[in-house]
C-alpha cells in the first residue's frame, strides 16, 4: 500500500501508528518539522514537503489528509498538484459534506480519486481503533479496504447485536461505506450533533446533583460515585459516561476546566441540515445554543431582558459586584 499522511496532530499521528501495527508503512508530512521528526524516529518515512512526499511513493498513491477544517480545502489542492491520475486523496477530517462534492469534482478533472472519511475515536483511537464513516466511489473505497480494516476497532470490540448471525458485516468491524461522495462526512456530522446532545444531557443532569444540597430536603451527593455506579448496568452507560467518571475521579469539582465550551462546526451543520430537511431537532439545536451561552454570547440579550423588567416593573437588577 503506497500510503502517506499529511497532518500529524493527535489524530493523524496515531492513525499512522495504528496502521504501522498492521504492517502498513507510511510517508509522513506536517507543517511542523518536530512532528515529522517524531514519527521518523519511530521508523516512518519523513517528507519535508509535498513534492518529497509524492516522490517517495510509487503510483498509485493514497494520501490521507488530516488537518483542521479551515485549511483542508487548500491542503487538498496543494497535495493534488503533486499527484497523478489514478492516485487517491482521503479527507479524514471534520469537513463539510457539501465541500466534499466540490473537491471530488475538481480532483476528477485531474483523474484523481477522492474519498471522505468521517473519523471518530479521538485520542484513544490508537488503542481502541477508529469508527470510520466513508463516502466515495465504491470501487475506490473497496481498494482501500486494508487501510480501513486496520484502523477500525474490529468485530470483537462489541458483542454482536441480537439477531445478527452468519457472516460479519463491514459495519460490525467498525467501518462502513455509507454512500457516494460526502456521505461519510454527512454521517459523521450528524454523529457529532448527537454527541453534543448526549454531552449536554449528562452535564445538565450532573449540575442538578451539584445543586442538590441547596434543595429541600438537602442532599450532599457524591457525583463521582454516582457516575461510577451508572457505568455498571445503567441504561445511560456509555463511553462518554466512562470519560466523565474518569474526570470526576481526578477532580471532584472540575475546577481546572473552563466554563466556556467551543463548538467544532459540525453541530451547526447538523442543525442546518435539520432546517433544510424540515426535521425537528430540539435537543441537538438546544445543545448547540448552550455552547454559545457558555461563551457569554447571551450577555447583551440578558441585559435587554433586565432592562425591560426594570422599565415595566421597576425591578432594578444591578450588575454583580455593584
Amino acid at each position: 500500500m503506497n500510503f502517506a499522511m499529511v497532518g500529524l496532530g493527535r489524530m493523524g499521528a496515531n492513525i499512522v501508528r495504528r496502521l504501522g501495527q498492521s504492517g502498513i508503512t507510511c510517508v509522513v508530512h506536517d507543517v511542523s518539522p518536530e512532528a515529522i521528526k517524531a514519527l521518523a524516529s519511530e521508523g516512518f518515512t519523513p517528507a519535508a514537503d509535498l513534492k518529497a512526499l509524492a516522490a517517495a511513493l510509487p503510483t498509485p498513491r493514497t494520501v490521507w489528509i488530516m488537518v483542521p477544517a479551515a485549511v483542508t480545502d487548500p491542503t487538498i489542492a496543494a497535495v493534488a498538484e503533486h499527484l497523478s491520475p489514478g492516485d487517491t486523496i482521503i479527507d479524514g477530517g471534520n469537513s463539510y459534506y457539501k465541500n466534499d462534492v466540490a473537491n471530488s469534482q475538481k480532483l476528477a478533472e485531474k483523474g484523481i480519486n477522492f474519498v471522505d472519511v468521517g473519523t471518530s475515536g479521538g485520542v484513544y483511537g490508537l488503542e481502541r481503533g477508529y469508527s470510520l464513516m466513508i463516502g466515495g466511489d465504491g470501487k475506490t473505497v473497496a481498494s482501500l479496504d486494508p487501510i480501513f480494516k486496520a484502523l477500525a476497532p474490529g468485530v470483537e470490540s462489541a458483542e454482536r447485536t441480537p439477531g445478527r448471525s452468519g457472516q460479519v458485516s463491514q459495519s460490525e468491524y467498525g467501518y462502513l461505506h455509507c454512500g457516494p461522495t460526502g456521505a461519510g462526512h454527512f454521517v459523521k456530522m450528524v454523529h457529532n450533533g448527537i454527541e453534543y446532545g448526549m454531552m449536554a444531557a449528562f452535564a445538565e443532569g450532573l449540575a442538578i446533583f451539584d445543586a442538590a444540597n441547596q434543595m429541600s430536603p438537602a442532599y450532599d451527593l457524591d457525583i463521582s460515585e454516582i457516575t461510577e455506579v451508572w457505568r455498571r448496568g445503567s441504561v445511560v452507560a456509555s463511553w462518554l459516561l466512562d470519560l466523565t467518571a474518569q474526570a470526576l475521579h481526578e477532580s471532584k469539582d472540575l475546577g481546572e476546566y473552563s466554563t466556556e465550551v467551543s463548538d467544532s462546526g459540525e453541530g451547526r451543520w447538523t442543525v442546518q441540515a435539520a432546517l433544510e430537511a424540515g426535521i425537528p431537532a430540539h435537543v441537538l439545536s438546544a445543545s448547540l445554543y448552550s455552547r454559545f451561552t457558555s461563551r457569554g454570547n447571551d450577555e447583551f440579550a440578558n441585559r435587554v431582558l433586565s432592562a425591560m423588567r426594570y422599565k415595566f416593573g421597576g425591578h432594578n437588577e444591578k450588575p454583580k459586584g455593584k
